[in-house]
C-alpha cells in the first residue's frame, strides 16, 4: 500500500464507485479513474503503476456489470466473446506500436470523430432506442470482430481513453443493437482487453495491488448498480448519458492536447 492519506484513500474509493457506475452504464469510467490515482498516487510514482493498478481496478467492475448485464439483458454471450478475442488481440498490437508512436498527433483526430458522432446521436434521436430486430447476420458479425474487435482494440493499446464508449456506438451501428444490449456486450469485450492489459503489467510489477484490490470492491458496486440503472432505465437514459461522456472525453483530450 502506497503511503497516501485516508482521506486520499477515500477520495480514491469514491471515485472508483462513481467510475463503475459511469463505465457499467456507457464505458468512459476511466476518464474518471485513471486521472484521480494520478492525482492522488504519491509524487514520484512512475506512472505505469497508475495506469496498472487502473486496471485492475476496472476489470473487476467491468466483470461484474457483464454478469449483471448477462442475466437480465439480450447479450449473444458466443459473438461478445468472439469480439473480446478479437480485441484483445488488436490490443496487444496497439501497445506493441505505442512505444514507437506519438499520441498526440492522434488526439486532434480523434476529438474530430467524437465531435462527429455526437453530432449524429443528436440528429438521429431513434439511433440505439429501437430494440434488436434478430440475430445478427454473418456479415455483420464478421465486421464487428474487425471494427469492434481489431479496430478499437488496437486504440485501446495505442491510446486508450473512451475505448468502452467507441465500442458501444460500433455495436450499436453494426449489430443494430439497442444502447442497452451494446453496452451489455462491450461489457465482456472490455473484460477480455482488460485482462490482456492487466496481465501485462502485474509481469511487469506495476500494479499497486492492496490499494487496488480496496478500490475494486467499490467499482464493483459502482459496476452492479451502474448495469442495473441502465436496464431499468432503458435505451433513452443511455443516450443521454453517452453524450455526456462523449463531451467530456472532447475536453478531456482539448485539454491534454493544448495544456502542455
Amino acid at each position: 500500500m502506497p503511503d497516501i492519506s485516508l482521506t486520499t484513500v477515500v477520495l480514491l474509493c469514491l471515485a472508483a464507485l462513481a467510475a463503475g457506475w459511469i463505465d457499467a452504464v456507457v464505458g468512459g469510467g476511466g476518464l474518471l479513474l485513471l486521472p484521480a490515482l494520478l492525482l492522488g498516487l504519491p509524487a514520484g510514482t512512475p506512472a505505469a503503476h497508475a495506469l496498472g493498478t487502473n486496471k485492475a481496478v476496472a476489470i473487476v467492475g467491468t466483470t461484474g456489470a457483464a454478469v449483471t448485464y448477462a442475466r437480465k439483458a439480450p447479450v449473444d454471450v458466443r459473438t461478445a466473446v468472439r469480439i473480446g478475442l478479437a480485441a484483445l488481440a488488436g490490443s496487444s498490437a496497439g501497445a506493441f506500436f505505442a512505444a514507437g508512436m506519438s499520441t498526440e498527433v492522434l488526439k486532434p483526430v480523434i476529438m474530430v470523430v467524437l465531435l462527429a458522432v455526437a453530432a449524429f446521436v443528436i440528429l438521429r434521436p431513434a439511433f440505439g432506442t429501437a430494440p434488436a430486430t434478430g440475430p445478427a447476420t454473418r456479415r455483420r458479425i464478421l465486421a464487428a470482430i474487425g471494427l469492434a474487435g481489431l479496430g478499437i482494440g488496437f486504440y485501446d493499446g495505442l491510446v486508450g481513453p473512451g475505448t468502452g464508449t467507441f465500442l458501444v456506438l460500433a455495436l450499436t451501428a453494426i449489430l443494430h443493437l439497442d444502447l442497452v444490449t451494446a453496452s451489455a456486450t462491450a461489457k465482456i469485450v472490455n473484460c477480455c482487453t482488460n485482462a490482456g492489459a492487466l496481465a501485462t503489467f502485474a509481469w511487469q510489477g506495476a500494479v499497486l495491488w492492496q490499494l487496488a484490490a480496496l478500490m475494486a470492491v467499490f467499482n464493483l458496486a459502482g459496476g452492479t448498480f451502474g448495469a442495473h440503472t441502465a436496464l431499468k432505465k432503458g435505451s433513452g437514459f443511455v443516450r443521454i448519458v453517452l453524450l455526456t461522456v462523449v463531451f467530456a472525453l472532447v475536453a478531456n483530450l482539448a485539454y491534454e492536447q493544448w495544456s502542455a
